[in-house]
């Protein structure tokens, strides 16, 4: 069997999970998106095995080999990794999620390749750890983006993510979290639904967790360290 540790590590997880949202005060579900980032399609089926069925992938063309590699199964399939404008057309209608759509150009792009009838779930991505190396808009033009998304037929904004810096330092993870947080919630005030707050990874999602994150997306604590 592949993965054998998996479904204690997940339990652990949820366990880690309900104890850190009593600590923040909430009481919404949590979605915990797998990550198999450089896994083969293997790791698809042992998350599915062990009741997991949303999937997230970093780049388009290692999604799409996995998604025809288990047409035999059902698979709610996430982008979690940059995506590039020249890629747009093969992530459209491809994902139940894209979760890191940060310009309006990328948007227009994605909403022209939709299927007409169509609609393309994304979240905004927010660079809330203010590092230049890392996608996302900026905190002070997300209100901006936000309003030229509306006008997208084919694009549904269900909310926001984002990434806290590389470090051990609980309190930038919980200052970058809280900061997505704060700006959905500024947001949905000026009239924009965010239900989604997709922020939390292997190393810091506890602390998500406790700032209101409605998914997590975890890879390595679920499926140990990747190979490359």
């Amino acid at each position: 069997m592949h993965f054998p540790g998996l479904p204690a590590r997940l339990a652990a997880v949820r366990d880690a999970v309900a104890r850190h949202q009593e600590v923040g005060g909430w009481s919404h579900g949590v979605r915990i998106v797998a990550v198999t980032k450089t896994h083969g399609p293997e790791a698809v089926r042992a998350a599915l095995a062990a009741g997991i069925r949303e999937v997230g992938e970093n780049r388009v063309q290692e999604a799409l080999q996995k998604q025809e590699a288990l047409l035999d199964v059902s698979v709610e399939w996430h982008l979690v990794g940059t995506l590039q404008r020249n890629k747009a057309k093969h992530a459209a209608g491809r994902f139940v999620l894209i979760h890191s759509v940060d310009r309006a150009d990328l948007a227009a792009e994605l909403d022209r390749r939709v299927v007409p009838g169509d609609r393309q779930p994304i979240l905004v991505q927010v660079n809330c750890s203010a590092e230049p190396q890392k996608g996302g808009v900026e905190p002070a033009s997300l209100p901006t983006l936000l309003d030229q998304l509306r006008i997208l037929e084919r694009i549904e904004v269900q909310g926001l993510m984002t990434m806290s810096a590389l470090t051990d330092d609980r309190a930038e993870q919980r200052r970058a979290f809280r900061l997505l947080r704060e700006l959905r919630d500024v947001s949905e005030r000026s009239g924009h639904r965010l239900p989604e707050l997709s922020m939390g990874m292997s190393g810091d999602y506890p602390i998500a967790v406790e700032e209101g994150a409605t998914m997590i997306r975890l890879g390595t604590i679920l499926f140990g360290e990747r190979t490359a």
